[in-house]
């Protein structure tokens, strides 16, 4: 990016650092805000700022949230019995919208990956494995290896989502089909 003056090639290459843009996407969205007034990128650069200042991750499933514990742990409607368990808080989303799910959640902000380095030491495992064993938990939703000998029930959800898919991309409906039809492992 040296064609261009060192902000606009910083701001460039600091976009294509994110997930899903690539170096076209990069260039236009910089040229965006080049254009755009300049409340508009103030307000883009502030937004970006608070995102790190006043977001958390939840001290009980760690999702997203502003609070200590998120708005979902704090409903007192929900099953403590059931927990489905997902790679990362986007997911917990995809679930939610089915409007199905009424038990509890905990993320774990990754996926196993070996070749990667990424073992359980680094995904928010420890904390889903404190909760079984604080009891009450009757049905978890993955991780069967780890959760299987501390005698829970557990499942996975069933057809509609392919294996190794993202939940983000599965409909409302494929999504309520997947959970009723849950089998265990």
């Amino acid at each position: 990016m040296s064609d261009y003056p060192a902000p606009l090639a910083r701001l460039v290459d600091e976009l294509r650092r994110l997930p899903g843009v690539g170096p076209k996407s990069a260039q236009r969205i910089a040229f965006h805000l080049l254009k755009a007034p300049k409340e508009d990128a103030a307000r883009l650069a502030e937004a970006v700022g608070e995102l790190q200042q006043a977001l958390r991750l939840c001290s009980a499933c760690n999702a997203v949230t502003d609070r200590d514990v998120c708005a979902t742990c704090a409903d007192g409607g929900r099953s403590d019995r059931v927990v489905c368990v997902v790679e990362e808080p986007h997911n917990l989303l995809a679930v939610e919208r089915t409007r199905d799910f009424k038990g509890r959640y905990h993320v774990l902000h990754g996926a196993l990956s070996p070749l990667q380095g990424i073992g359980p030491d680094e995904l928010k495992v420890q904390g889903l494995l404190d909760r079984v064993r604080g009891g009450g938990v009757e049905e978890a939703a993955y991780l069967a290896r780890l959760l299987k000998p501390l005698g829970v029930k557990v499942t996975r959800i069933a057809m509609g989502v392919p294996v190794g898919s993202d939940l983000e991309w599965a409909d409302e409906v494929t999504m309520a089909k997947a959970l009723e039809g849950r089998r265990e492992y």
